[in-house]
């Protein structure tokens, strides 16, 4: 509000005029200064009366009064004045005056009158604090919600009066108004006032910062206002969204494998440390053995092994649980043992001594307990399917709150969304053992050796898939010492892969111990695999190995080619023709043959191997021949390192792998006539058969081997031309054979009593273990199989 001030000299003219006054009455100090006052701001009415007031003034009556004056514009001002005679320099009479419009004054009275109704009278508290956070002024209000006097408040900050609130939070937001002049609105303080000792209640306060007109900073106002009800219901309604929150993060994060143990760590670290400050999760011992959960009688124990235990922090706790993977027993009338009976849970609010010795395993875990601050508890059964299959336990210790029923009705809810991803994970677990022994039972449960072949393999099931899958892989021996490798992969995953898988093996195998080639081999199969049905593919691979001509003979139905390995470690892909998946039907497969050196190495193999998600299937392939061609490893020490190379997180398909490595055939091992020309043939085999043997230290056999021999011979004598080669090849078996340029199987007639001849074949069969007879591209190969004495295959 303007306070105007002029100084007059005895005889009335103005010598000082201030702004103010020039801002009530509109004459600037240059028109002012130097001008008689009655002259310039009285009109002649009220001229008389203004000079005897003016000298009742200078003779030391001093006045204050309202008084009209004349604006520069012509209008009347009403001015409340204060008068104040004094003297000048050598006494000279001056009157100093100060005035007012009477009209604001008027206005910031009733201002005032108003502020101050306000502040005593509402019920709302209010106060003012200076820069100092002080309290400069508080009303009733707000000081019986303090439970202090008003007088003890002033000149005190709340952190010195009021201990018992946050009241660093409440003076950080006070500072805060003050230096940035930003209000807060709805500021929650909380504690306890000597107005109610024994009670937690709550505020919300508003705070403004106070400024004059200038712009300087006077303090803080603030209002406050109890909001405990409105406290307490928000906090009830943060806890159910809290509830709310943990039940959608823990349907969100147990169960996502089908891994029973990792499930129940995913229920302990949805409730650790939210809920509760330790957890554990223990099974009963039958469920994790792979049995149906069954009602508990009700006078036996019960055995549960642990298999998730977490804490918020090392408090000890540890010493009164069981470790993951040990086994606690309690008795009949344990309360752990009841509840489960029961299947409804346990709660402990307030944890004693005596309580938390009836709920451990053994008394030696109550101390430990105690020392750790095991104040509250609760378990709750596992229930799934009706049945109770575990137990968890939740446990307070620096979480000062205890257990309520709404934590009992969470613990529920959590714990049923486990028990059902636990179940789940223990009849996953369950199927897939069965199903992984199912096709375990499938592949080769022994693979023989080989002369001239050095063979290891690799099979690793899918660590990902929930199903098995349909990979397999074959070590077929075959006559004259050769060998069929066949490695699969039927399409998709499951029971019915794994049943398709076995019987094409099955088939395969069969088909190549027939000595068929390769390409017939998978001909018969894609037809069988056609006769399943049901759109079930499969792809394929077959080799044959001759160890004897170092040679291998390949056909592909759709499968990875194999990477072939020189002694030097160079290291390539077999070029195959690519065939189609079995299943397809009615396509006709090529087979394709090479040799390998000694010292080479075959690698075949299903997609598992290589195969990953956003790689192209080259880049494995590339990796898998860079990782064999490395020297200096074993054939088992080449299987581990590609697993290690390219298996690096687990599979997601099945991985099916054999690797072979040629090796030279021992000269005595192996011995050949050639058959060309003439003469007598068949003696002349049958001495090259009896010095061989003797050789060999066979001679046990040898009058079995001269008498097949000659079988043989003659046979081919009288119905193929003539015999090319008689080769006598010593391993597991004896095996005699004879090749000649018939393309005609021989076959077993039926003879009467008086033919002279036909008998020959009949003879083979009956000296013989096995005989058969293959195809060549010369002709054919007839051939018979000894058994030798114990001891003396080498």
């Amino acid at each position: 509000m303007p306070l105007a001030t002029a100084l007059l000299e005895g005889n009335g003219r103005i010598l000082h005029w201030s702004e103010d006054a020039e801002a009530l009455l509109g004459y600037t100090a240059e028109e002012a200064v130097g001008s008689y006052a009655a002259r310039l701001l009285v009109s002649e009415a009220e001229l008389p009366n203004v000079t005897e007031l003016f000298g009742r003034i200078l003779n030391g009556h001093g006045w204050s009064g309202v008084f009209p004056l004349r604006h520069r514009d012509g209008r009347v001002v009403e001015l409340e004045f204060r008068t104040y005679p004094i003297r000048g320099p050598g006494g000279v009479p001056l009157l100093l005056a100060t005035a007012s419009d009477v009209s604001a004054l008027r206005e910031v009275e009733g201002g005032l009158a108003i502020l101050n109704g306000f502040f005593s009278q509402s019920p709302i508290g209010l106060a003012v604090y200076d820069p100092d956070l002080r309290f400069v002024r508080i009303n009733e209000a707000l000081a019986r919600i303090n439970g202090l006097p008003v007088d003890a408040h002033l000149g005190r900050r709340i952190s010195n009066l009021l201990p018992g609130l946050n009241s660093a939070e409440i003076e950080q937001a006070m500072r805060r108004v003050l230096v940035t002049g930003r209000p807060v609105i709805d500021a929650r303080s909380h504690g306890r006032t000597p107005g109610d000792p024994r009670r937690d209640r709550a505020w919300s306060a508003s705070y403004f910062r106070l400024e004059d007109t200038t712009g300087q900073v006077l303090g803080v106002s603030s209002s406050i206002i109890d909001v405990t009800e409105r406290f307490q219901a928000e906090a009830r309604a943060a806890r159910a969204q809290e509830r709310l929150a943990m039940i959608a993060e823990a349907t969100a994060r147990i169960g996502t494998t089908l891994d029973l143990q990792r499930t129940a760590e995913e229920l302990v670290e949805a409730v650790v440390p939210r809920f509760a400050d330790f957890a554990t999760v223990d099974l009963l011992e039958p469920v994790l053995r792979g049995e149906e959960p069954v009602h508990l009688a009700a006078d036996s124990a019960v055995r549960l092994k642990a298999v998730a235990v977490g804490e918020a922090y090392e408090s000890g706790m540890v010493q009164t649980a069981d470790t993951v993977g040990e086994t606690s027993a309690y008795d009949a009338e344990r309360p752990y043992t009841q509840c489960l009976r029961s299947a409804r849970p346990l709660l402990r609010s307030h944890v004693t001594e005596e309580i938390l010795a009836s709920l451990v395993s053994s008394p030696d875990r109550v101390a430990p307990g105690m020392a750790a601050g095991v104040h509250s508890y609760l378990m709750v059964p596992l229930l799934a399917r009706g049945m109770v299959i575990g137990g968890s336990e939740f446990v307070r210790m620096r979480n000062s709150e205890p257990f309520t029923p709404a934590d009992v009705a969470l613990a529920e809810e959590l714990v049923a969304r486990a028990a059902i991803a636990i179940d789940n994970a223990r009849l996953y677990r369950r199927e897939r053992e069965t199903a992984l022994t199912l096709q375990r039972s499938l592949l080769p449960q022994e693979i023989h050796r080989t002369l001239g072949l050095e063979i290891a393999y690799r099979y690793l099931p899918s660590s990902v898939v929930s199903e098995v899958g349909g990979d397999w892989f074959d070590v077929v021996p075959l006559s004259c010492g050769r060998v069929a490798l066949v490695v699969g992969d039927v399409m998709g995953h499951g029971i019915r892969a794994a049943a398709t898988m076995g019987q094409l093996r099955t088939v395969a195998r069969t088909l190549a111990t027939l000595d068929l080639p390769p390409e017939q081999v998978l001909t018969r199969l894609d037809e069988t695999a056609t006769g399943i049905g049901d759109s079930q593919f499969a792809t394929c691979i077959c080799a044959v190995y001759d160890p004897v001509e170092r040679s291998v003979r390949v056909a592909s139905a759709g499968h990875l080619p194999p990477v072939w390995v020189a002694p030097d470690g160079t290291a390539r892909r077999v070029d195959l023709p690519p065939g189609v998946p079995l299943g397809v039907g009615g396509v006709a497969f090529e087979s394709t043959g090479f040799t390998v050196p000694e010292g080479g190495v075959m690698a075949f193999y299903t997609d598992g191997l290589v195969e990953r998600r956003g790689e192209d299937l080259d880049v494995g392939i590339d990796r898998l021949a860079r990782t064999l061609s490395r020297s200096g490893l074993t054939l088992e020490e080449s299987c581990d390192a590609v697993l290690a190379a390219l298996v690096t997180d687990g599979t997601e398909d099945d991985i099916a792998m054999i690797m072979g490595r040629v090796l030279p055939v021992p000269a005595d091992r192996i011995a050949t006539l050639s058959l060309n020309g003439s003469g007598r043939l068949t003696g002349l085999a049958r001495r090259f058969t009896r010095d061989t043997l003797d050789r060999w230290g066979l001679a046990a056999v040898s009058d079995f081997a001269e008498l097949l021999v000659s079988e043989l011979v003659t046979n081919a004598l009288v119905h193929a031309d003539a015999p090319r080669r008689l080769r006598l090849f010593r391993d597991r078996v004896l095996t005699v054979e004879v090749a000649d340029a018939g393309g005609q199987s021989p076959q077993l007639r039926e003879t009467g009593e008086q033919d002279e001849g036909g008998r020959g074949m009949f003879l083979v069969g009956e000296l013989a273990h096995r005989w058969g007879s293959r195809l060549t591209k010369e002709g054919k190969v007839v051939w018979a199989e000894l058994e030798l004495p114990l001891g003396s295959s080498g």
